[in-house]
């Protein structure tokens, strides 16, 4: 990572507009209308990523150093794909006298540091600490805060179960849908899941300690109470038995090929556990799933949360939203698997053919309607995700009344969008 000045500075004309005695004139304009930051300063396009390093995909509790790297990278995504600035903050001293993270410590720091920030990716923050700082924070502030260790997930897999539901000729209401880890994005998944249409009766949550279900004691907390099941099923065996779709947040080769047997007809698998996913994609297709996801990209759809943040705080940046609400989650889902479906245009073709060569010799690009088996989400590099997921994420802050700044023609800004990530993956 490096910053970059947006600005020129070869003479002392420059420097007298860039520092004194210059900057005195927008600091007192800004004083005057403090809605005039957005326009004098680079908040508009700047992005924290906030973490204290206690739950790194992956690694786990490293800390706020060893969590450094994650973090820049996060930074360097959101950068390339979609041209947001973004600045990783580590955060030391945020635990408690247990070792776990401080909510209140999070929430406070957070706070104080908004004012340079147009939202607040936060990221790699143990649960439940998680949910309480996103929460707040939403409360407290008016920018976007986003926690995509939940959601990222969330928006993803679900795009990929609709256009899933869609090939098996299956309704969303009607999916009885298992869940397998109840940390952030289990919990995420679970509630989002029930937020676009399945219907919590048909929802089974696991954990640990097998399936959460009402009147159970052990390892239980709010988030999972809210979500417990009523059902006599206690093992996650017993819980895939008929279900519709298998959600997998959890750890490697937690599911078997009995499992995946013993579940209804035309089964979805997207097991996420990286990087050994909760069943192998061969293994899964072999016991009879009819699509398969996982988090590797060594396999057909790889879910992977490049294809959400870049481009909904492109969108939610763009129309200065106050926040990230469901309406704009459901839209960035309903982008991915909108593109998807859409017949690929030759340039896009042209590139999809170098960025993935093994995939367009097999032809999963093919068709006026591409979608299939292989190919239910877009790839993480096509270049046509970021844009739709900005336009639809936009075209829904707008309508849901988050919006601050409106976007008269969205099939223009989409082309805008487009234009400015090509612009910036060139300089």
């Amino acid at each position: 990572m490096a910053i970059r000045a947006t600005k020129n500075m070869e003479n002392q004309s420059d420097l007298s507009l860039a520092y004194t005695p210059g900057v005195a004139a927008p600091c007192l304009e800004i004083k005057r209308d403090k809605n005039l930051v957005w326009e004098y300063t680079s908040r508009g396009n700047m992005v924290a990523v906030v973490s204290d390093g206690s739950a790194v995909l992956g690694l786990g509790d490293i800390g706020p150093h060893a969590g450094i790297p994650v973090m820049e990278g996060k930074c360097v995504l959101f950068k390339k794909f979609a041209d947001v600035d973004a600045f990783p903050l580590c955060l030391d001293d945020v635990r408690s006298d247990d070792g776990k993270t401080n909510s209140a410590k999070v929430i406070k720091t957070v706070k104080r540091i908004a004012p340079v920030f147009g939202g607040i990716n936060l990221e790699d923050i143990a649960a439940p600490a998680c949910f309480e700082i996103e929460a707040e924070l939403k409360k407290n502030l008016e920018i976007p805060v986003f926690h995509d260790d939940q959601h990222g997930t969330a928006i993803i897999t679900l795009a990929a179960l609709m256009n899933s539901l869609m090939l098996v000729s299956k309704h969303i209401n009607d999916a009885k849908v298992v869940f397998n880890g109840a940390g952030a994005a289990g919990i995420a998944c679970a509630n989002f899941y029930v937020s676009a249409g399945v219907r919590k009766q048909n929802l089974v949550l696991c954990d640990s300690h097998g399936v959460v279900y009402k009147g159970r004691k052990e390892g239980m907390n709010p988030y999972k109470e809210a979500l417990a099941s009523d059902t006599k099923a206690r093992t996650l065996a017993e819980a895939m038995k008929g279900a519709d779709v298998f959600v997998g947040v959890s750890v490697a080769n937690c599911v078997t090929k009995e499992m995946v047997k013993s579940m209804a007809e035309t089964p979805i698998i997207f097991g996420m556990a990286n990087p050994v996913p909760e069943i192998s994609y061969p293994d899964a297709l072999e016991a009879g799933a009819f699509v398969a996801g996982t988090g590797r990209s060594d396999f057909p759809n790889q879910v992977n949360n490049v294809l959400g943040f870049p481009g909904i705080f492109r969108g939610a940046l763009d129309t200065r939203a106050k926040q990230i609400n469901e309406q704009m989650k459901i839209a960035a889902s309903e982008a991915l698997a909108e593109v998807a479906k859409e017949k690929i245009p030759a340039d896009v073709l042209e590139f999809m053919k170098n960025a993935y060569p093994a995939d367009f010799k097999s032809g999963v690009f093919e068709g006026d309607m591409p979608l299939k088996r292989t190919y239910v989400i877009p790839k993480p590099l096509d270049p046509r995700v970021v844009p739709r997921v900005a336009r639809k994420v936009a075209e829904a802050a707008m309508r849901s009344g988050v919006a601050q700044v409106w976007v008269a023609d969205l099939a223009d800004y989409e082309q805008q969008v487009a234009m400015r990530i090509k612009l910036q993956k060139n300089d």
